[in-house]
């Protein structure tokens, strides 16, 4: 029986030809087949889509699906990096269920998804925690986090107006609510994490202003393998990105 926290299909070894359109991914597998497959991440990718790196994909018996095979993981200097970004929510889900997390595991009993959210309602809010009357609502967003600098996992790799907006309206929530930013450090060579001011500065800036104001910062580490994926515990957060010469 597997002791992953999330436990992968079957996958494909194969070696990375090129990404291209954001979605699409042409990979060579090891039988020799190229095989175009769905890349399901639209950020750039920064450090983890490297030509001729070992990639591993899974292959869907669904025959509606445009493509069969999704990329849903890269070997970066000897470890596996996910690039799936529908995972990361998939995890948090069953480690929420199992109360894993210590910072959070008293304070809540019941788990929703998507919930809306924000001043116009119109964003979703990942998880949505409650517990009893005693407990203010957990509001919860998770961001998988890719690149690194070191042992530094840095979010995010361009800029992103949409991780603005999620962080201005979890601020606004921190008078009524818990508000938690969640990162999903979605590689096991990173202890610390920090933002990516190089990337955006910006959202270092309403990160910082979120934290000062009450917003909880919760960078996860966990380990990506072609078996599964297994909690690491927390890492150490800095509020700002370390600049090495």
């Amino acid at each position: 029986m597997s002791t992953y926290l999330y436990q992968y299909p079957p996958l494909i070894l194969g070696k990375l030809i090129k990404r291209y359109k954001r979605f699409l991914a042409d990979i060579e597998l090891d039988t020799g087949e190229v095989i175009t497959a769905h890349c399901p991440n639209t950020g750039p990718m920064t450090g983890v889509c490297t030509p001729d790196s070992l990639v591993q994909v899974s292959k869907s018996n669904n025959p509606k699906r445009k493509l069969a095979y999704t990329w849903e993981m890269i070997q970066i200097n000897s470890i596996w990096v996910g690039t799936n970004t529908a995972i990361p929510n998939r995890v948090i889900k069953l480690a929420l269920e199992q109360k894993l997390f210590p910072e959070l595991a008293t304070r809540y009993n019941n788990i929703r998804s998507e919930v809306p959210y924000g001043k116009d309602k119109k964003s979703r809010v990942d998880f949505l925690l409650t517990g009893d009357d005693t407990q203010p609502p957990i509001y919860v967003e998770v961001k998988s986090v890719t690149l690194s600098a070191g042992n530094v996992a840095l979010f995010p790799d361009t800029v992103t107006t949409r991780g603005q907006k999620h962080l201005r309206e979890l601020t606004t929530l921190v008078t009524k609510a818990k508000s938690v930013m969640l990162y999903f450090i979605n590689r096991d060579d990173c202890d610390i994490f920090a933002p990516s001011d190089r990337c955006d500065p910006q959202y270092g800036e309403l990160l910082r202003q979120a934290v000062a104001k009450g917003v909880e910062v919760l960078p996860y580490r966990f380990e990506i393998t072609p078996q599964g994926i297994n909690y690491l515990g927390l890492a150490k957060f800095l509020l700002n990105e370390p600049i090495k010469n």
